[in-house]
Formats: C-alpha cells, sequence, structure tokens
C-alpha cells in the first residue's frame, strides 16, 4: 500500500500548472473563426462542382470514351478549392496554377524514368518539383500531388511517358482554368484576382515596412504585397474614422461636381476629364437625377479595343474624336450612390470593399448635390483631426 499512500500524498498544485500549459497548448490548435459569408461559400461550392463536371467533361469529348487518359486527376480537385474557394491567394493565380502543374508533371515523368525505386522517385520528385516552382515563382500546394501522380500512378500513367504532361495535366489544367475565370466574371468576382494599390495620403504603415517585414521572416505568405498593402491601409482608415462618427458625407463632398448627361458625346465627356483633370463624371438626367457613371477606364478600355463606328470604322476616342457616340455608350449604370447625412464611418467600407473610387452624394430626390472621391475622405478625416487637435490643446 505503501506506493499508493505516496500518490496520495502528493501536492494537486504541482502538477496544476503542467496541465494548465498542456491545455492551452491543445487550444492554440483550435482553427480561427472564417470570415466568409453563406453566400460566398455556396458560391465556391457551386464553381467547384461545375469546374470539376466542364473538365471531366471536356475531356470525355476531346480524347473519346475509349481513350487510355484518365478524364480527371485528383490534383484536380485540390486545385479546384483554391481556384474557386480562395481566389484571391497567390498561390491560385493563373501562373501558380498552370506553371506549377506541368513543372511538377514534367519533373515527376523523368524522375519515374530516370529512378527505379518509387519511394526514392517519389521524395525527389517532390523536392525537385517545388524547388523549380519556387525559381519559376508559380508555387502551386496541389501541383505536389500532380508529381506524386506521375511517379506512382500506375502502369497507366506510366505508358504515358511525357504525354502525361499534355494528356491529361495541360488539357485539365486549361480547361479547368478557364471555367474559373468564366464562373467569376458571371458572378462578379474579380478572377483572376488584380491587386488594388492602397491611396496614399495617410501617415503610417508603408509598403516599404511590409516588404522588409516579409523578408525578415523568410517565409512564403499567402498573401499578394499590394493586397497586405491594401489591408493595412483599410484598416487604418477604418481606425481613424471610428473617432469621427459624427462626420458626414456633406461635411467631406465637393460640392461643385462636373457631371454630363446621357446624351454628351463621348469626345466632349472625354474633353471635360482633361480640363478639369478628374477621374469620372456623374451622368444625370434632365432632373439632375444621377443614372450612371463615366470614368477614364471606360475610354482607356475603347482603346484597347476601339469602337466601332459607322461602316465597321474604328475610333480612337482622344485621337480622332467622333461625335457619334454618345456617353450613354460608355457609361456604367446603376451606379452606387450615398446620402449626405450617411455618416463616414459608413462610407469607408463601400470604398475598402468594393473597389469604388468615386461616389455620388444625392438627396432624397435622387438628385447629384456633390461627389466624394478618396481624396476627399482622406483629406476630411485629416481636416477634422487638425480641427480636433487645435480643440484639446
Amino acid at each position: 500500500m505503501r506506493p499508493f499512500a505516496a500518490l496520495s500524498s502528493c501536492d494537486p498544485k504541482k502538477y496544476a500548472v503542467p496541465s494548465q500549459a498542456a491545455l492551452r497548448w491543445f487550444a492554440s490548435f483550435a482553427p480561427q473563426p472564417i470570415a466568409v459569408s453563406s453566400r460566398e461559400r455556396l458560391r465556391a461550392c457551386l464553381g467547384a462542382l461545375l469546374g470539376i463536371a466542364a473538365t471531366g467533361a471536356s475531356m470525355h469529348w476531346l480524347l473519346g470514351p475509349q481513350a487510355q487518359v484518365p478524364f480527371l486527376i485528383a490534383p484536380m480537385g485540390a486545385s479546384a478549392v483554391l481556384l474557386f474557394a480562395v481566389p484571391a491567394s497567390p498561390l491560385a493565380q493563373p501562373w501558380s496554377f498552370v506553371g506549377g502543374n506541368l513543372v511538377a508533371a514534367t519533373v515527376g515523368v523523368l524522375c519515374a524514368m530516370w529512378i527505379g525505386n518509387p519511394v526514392v522517385a517519389a521524395a525527389v520528385a517532390l523536392a525537385a518539383a517545388i524547388g523549380v516552382m519556387f525559381a519559376l515563382r508559380c508555387i502551386h500546394p496541389p501541383s505536389g500531388a500532380v508529381a506524386l501522380t506521375a511517379v506512382l500512378g500506375g502502369p497507366a500513367i506510366h505508358a504515358l511517358g511525357l504525354r502525361f504532361v499534355i494528356e491529361p495535366v495541360a488539357l485539365q489544367s486549361v480547361v479547368l482554368l478557364v471555367s474559373a475565370i468564366v464562373y467569376h466574371t458571371a458572378t462578379g468576382h474579380r478572377y483572376p484576382h488584380v491587386s488594388r494599390p492602397a491611396a496614399q495620403g495617410i501617415a503610417g504603415v508603408t509598403r516599404a515596412d511590409l516588404v522588409a517585414i516579409v523578408r525578415e521572416r523568410g517565409e512564403l505568405i499567402d498573401v499578394a504585397a499590394d493586397d497586405l498593402e491594401s489591408l493595412v491601409h483599410e484598416a487604418q482608415l477604418l481606425a481613424y474614422a471610428r473617432s469621427f462618427r459624427e462626420l458626414t458625407c456633406a461635411g467631406i463632398m465637393s460640392r461643385d461636381a462636373v457631371s454630363v448627361s446621357s446624351e454628351t458625346s463621348a469626345a466632349a465627356a472625354w474633353r471635360l476629364l482633361e480640363r478639369h483633370r478628374i477621374k469620372a463624371l456623374p451622368v444625370i438626367d434632365e432632373a439632375k437625377r444621377v443614372v450612371g457613371i463615366v470614368t477614364r477606364t471606360d475610354f482607356v478600355g475603347r482603346t484597347a479595343f476601339g469602337l466601332r463606328g459607322p461602316r465597321g470604322k474604328r475610333w480612337p476616342l482622344w485621337r480622332n474624336p467622333s461625335e457619334s457616340y454618345r456617353v450613354e455608350d460608355l457609361m456604367t449604370p446603376n451606379v452606387r450612390t450615398v446620402d449626405p447625412h450617411l455618416p463616414v464611418a459608413e462610407l469607408i467600407p463601400v470604398f475598402a470593399h468594393y473597389g469604388h473610387h468615386h461616389i455620388p452624394v444625392v438627396d432624397g430626390a435622387k438628385r447629384l448635390i456633390g461627389m466624394i472621391t478618396q481624396s476627399d475622405l482622406i483629406g476630411g478625416l485629416h481636416r477634422q483631426t487638425q480641427t480636433r487637435q487645435l480643440r484639446t490643446a
């Protein structure tokens, strides 16, 4: 009985601290909440369903039912998760996806040919594929599974040889990529993800600071530098505006907004943009109600593709302006507007999350009374800060 007696006489506090530390350690593995709406989750699930279905059906149609090439390889499922569920990730962008898969397939096939032991071949293929993907800046995690498939896929895969790189890897990658681009475009989502550089003008963390920190950490961070800068900038704006709930859109808007009607010629609208050195023109009707907006980007798009005039002739708008084109041919209808009494704190997410750079301000009858840009927002917050500092001095 002595051993049990000795155990019972132990101080329980002696074991309390280690057990609490162990619990905290296990608790650290709990996943963080995913800040994704139910609608976005459903959109991702439906996109993956359609993307994989389109890829398999396309392979069946292209190669025929008697083909020895698999219509779908397992790594495409992992790629679909990235392309449809986290399309903003640098790991999900077109070059990372297609380039990573092609690199991994090529390396895997060569290792399977040159190394007899499949375990050694698989290990070497995976390591070499990662090294080449780093060198070519096309890191794509599912590509590691492509390399292993090339080595361990069995006689049917081995019989394909280097053909495995084209059929099925390249074909399936291209079809899945096209499906992702079409689906994201149809559902109003940005893909490929083009980073929006943060607007300048607010003191705080700079991009150089972010780059220095990332380099110091020396590891791959799954977010683009422009996106990281934009997130920090948006967080600065939100924190900055939290103290200014009483500041409204009326207090920061430009009241002398230059506008045009939908019947204004495109050439005249471009001359207004140039003369006033502005980037957007609200479009109003006869009652001054906002019916759309036309920006410099609308003209740039026409420069790239050309407008077709009479008899199929193309017109670069500002080099050879044609009065036959009107603003209604270029403008974006159903433009986002705000009320002059809206607090600035509620306006910031509109700029931050939806890509707006110019927002018309309208009264209760939807008539144009002003315009707000990102510069107006930052300038208004800065002036409010100076006013508060003078009051408290």
